[in-house]
């Protein structure tokens, strides 16, 4: 008996028209491999004094924002002109942007009467390596660490006078390469800031406006950490709920 046109023979003509082999699946490790590439392209390579292991945190009640290995619960944020931000060896690099780079935070954060922890490290450049704005209230502002040519630590903005103009302004040297522990608390009458063991900022905001400067730095908001045409690196990210501003034992 002949072929039946178009179907097969089976005890007969077969009822249904012959298909088509399977096609194997599409390879998927192509675009793996090529976001893996390009995660290690934008690597840099960190000062050895970043492999040092981090001081304890005091006190009780510490909330981890960081997992150290990777952006859960950050987002880049939406500067003009930003650099490559990646997690990097258990930190967040937050690369050299023309002029900021910086990253937010996406989860819930008080307003009020709680303090924000971390270590930063200035990679390279030679301006603020860690603009740290945060809510106030129904208001915000931010913590200038190394600004105006690498020293200046103030806060942005009391009464219209940014970092550099206000009772808050300090000079300090930093180092590249080395780890710095910032600790900043926000209670209902005062804003005070430290750097490792040394207060650095402790103002009576009772009377006083506070706000963020006008610009770019409202990217930042409610709460994020940026650098201005500086790559920076950040880690051990963390908050915690407080009572009251801190006494000289604290």
């Amino acid at each position: 008996m002949a072929l039946c046109a178009g179907l097969l023979w089976a005890e007969g003509c077969a009822s249904e028209p012959a298909k088509p082999a399977a096609q194997p699946a599409a390879r998927q490790e192509a675009p793996k491999a090529a976001a893996t590439a390009a995660i290690e392209e934008s690597k840099i390579t960190l000062p050895p004094g970043a492999a040092k292991a981090p001081a304890p945190f005091e006190g009780e009640g510490w909330q981890a924002m960081f997992d150290g290995h990777s952006l859960a619960g950050w987002r880049e944020a939406p500067f003009a002109g930003r650099g490559e931000v990646h997690c990097q060896d258990g930190v967040i690099v937050v690369g050299m942007g023309n002029p900021f780079t910086g990253v937010n935070w996406t989860n819930e954060l008080p307003k009020m009467n709680y303090e924000v922890a971390f270590d930063v490290m200035r990679v390279m450049g030679s301006d603020f390596f860690c603009g740290l704005t945060m809510p106030v209230g129904d208001s915000f502002c931010s913590l200038i660490v190394g600004g105006w040519g690498g020293s200046l630590v103030g806060i942005s903005s009391l009464d219209g006078m940014d970092a550099s103009e206000n009772e808050t302004t300090k000079f300090v040297s930093f180092e590249t390469g080395r780890w710095y522990r910032i600790r900043m608390r926000v209670t209902a009458k005062k804003l005070q800031a430290w750097i490792d063991q040394e207060r650095l900022v402790d103002v009576d905001t009772t009377e006083k406006k506070i706000a963020l400067r006008p610009g770019d730095i409202e990217n930042s908001k409610p709460f994020g950490v940026a650098a201005w045409q500086t790559a920076s690196a950040f880690r051990e990210i963390k908050f915690r709920r407080v009572t009251g501003s801190a006494g000289k034992g604290e």
